[in-house]
Formats: C-alpha cells, sequence, structure tokens
C-alpha cells in the first residue's frame, strides 16, 4: 500500500488526539511541545503529528513553531467576544427559521431530547454531560433552520467554543437559567412564533458571551 494511504489515518488519529488533549487542558493553553514530544505521547511517528499540527494551525488552536515545535494557543476576552459577536446573529437567525418552518414535535425530537439531557444532568449535578446536552442542542438549533451557508460558518467556531466551554465549566454557576432559555426557545419554535424565538436566543447567547468573556478576565486567561 502506497506510505501516504497508510499515513492518513494516522495523521487524523493524531488531530483527533491532539486536540483532546488540548480540550482537557493536558496540552495547556500556553504550553510549547515539541514534535517528538507529542510522537511519543501519542505512539506513532512524527509525521502524522506534523501533518496534525498544519490542520490544528488552521483551526486556530495551536501555532506551529519553525524548529521549536507549537505553542498551543489561548483564548481571550476579546476572541470570545467576537466568536459569540457571530454566533448570537447568526444562531438567532437560524431559530427564527426553525420557528417558521412548522415543524412536528417528532422533528423537534432531537432538540427535545438535548434539553431534557441538559436538565437531567442539572439535578445530577453532571457539568459534564450538560455540555454534551449544550452543544448537541446548538448543533440542532442550526440544522433546523435549514440555512447550510449558517451551518457551514457556525462549525467553523465549534473548536473554539467548545475549548471555552471546557475553560470555563467548572467557574461557571450550575446552568439552570440556560437550561429555562433552552426550554423557552423550544417552546417558541414548536409554536410558530419567529420572532420570540429570534428575540429568546438573542438574549440568552449575549448573555453567555458576558458571563464567558467575564470569566475568562476574572481568571487572567488570555492571548499567551
Amino acid at each position: 500500500m502506497p506510505q501516504d494511504l497508510k499515513a492518513k489515518p494516522q495523521s487524523l488519529r493524531a488531530v483527533e488526539d491532539i486536540r483532546e488533549l488540548i480540550f482537557s487542558g493536558e496540552l495547556a493553553a500556553g504550553s510549547d511541545h515539541l514534535e517528538t514530544e507529542l510522537a511519543e505521547r501519542l505512539g506513532m511517528s512524527r509525521t502524522p503529528v506534523r501533518e496534525a499540527t498544519l490542520i490544528l494551525e488552521t483551526q486556530g488552536l495551536l501555532e506551529v513553531r519553525p524548529r521549536r515545535g507549537v505553542r498551543i494557543s489561548a483564548l481571550s476576552p476579546q476572541d470570545m467576544h467576537e466568536i459569540y459577536e457571530v454566533l448570537t446573529e447568526l444562531e438567532s437567525l437560524a431559530a427564527y427559521r426553525a420557528a417558521n418552518r412548522n415543524y412536528s414535535t417528532t422533528e423537534l425530537s432531537r432538540l427535545a431530547s438535548s434539553i431534557a439531557d441538559m436538565e437531567a444532568s442539572v439535578a445530577a449535578d453532571d457539568r459534564e454531560g450538560w455540555a454534551r446536552g449544550d452543544a448537541a442542542f446548538h448543533e440542532e438549533l442550526v440544522r433546523l433552520g435549514g440555512n447550510s451557508r449558517i451551518e457551514a460558518i457556525v462549525s467553523n467556531f465549534n473548536d473554539q467554543v467548545r475549548r471555552a466551554r471546557a475553560m470555563t465549566l467548572q467557574m461557571r454557576p450550575m446552568p439552570t437559567k440556560s437550561n429555562e432559555d433552552h426550554r423557552a426557545l423550544y417552546e417558541a419554535i414548536v409554536r410558530g412564533d419567529g420572532e420570540a424565538a429570534r428575540r429568546i436566543h438573542w438574549k440568552h447567547r449575549t448573555e453567555a458571551r458576558e458571563m464567558l468573556t467575564g470569566l475568562l478576565e476574572r481568571h487572567g486567561l488570555k492571548h499567551v
């Protein structure tokens, strides 16, 4: 088998493994790492690791520094302000569109299921479970909006949003209010009230932006 065909799965696995190490905090924001170190940690050669770091650099998760390895990128309050500013407008439009598409409750079952998961997670004091439900909710909301361009743009920010969620998950208050917002948005979509759906989600995302950027500022998390 040609070498490039054999290397491709390894490079993709390296992308996934390094991304998880970043999100878990094992590769901390601002820390420096040599290719040899990462290759040893992942149990693979340097070539797929090098390919993976170039991919992750385009996603804003790290910076490749020639002859010095890589530096894990940090998230600044300004980063999050700008990202959430875009998400607030696009997801609110998706919410408006979803409410006007006359979905049945069966077609909205995945959205309802993610809300139930979040509510159960809060009741069980399971922040990680809540974060998974929250990610599923927002992904499904954008899909229901039925605009592929919105989906593509929002997906470009998924990794950065996931990092911010992971970095602040244990700092933030228990997200009871967030669950209430999600439930109110779902109900607006069910009754076909586009303006209410847009308004509820815009307020929800704006409050989330202020909370996350405030947490990043208070804990001194900034670009390194």
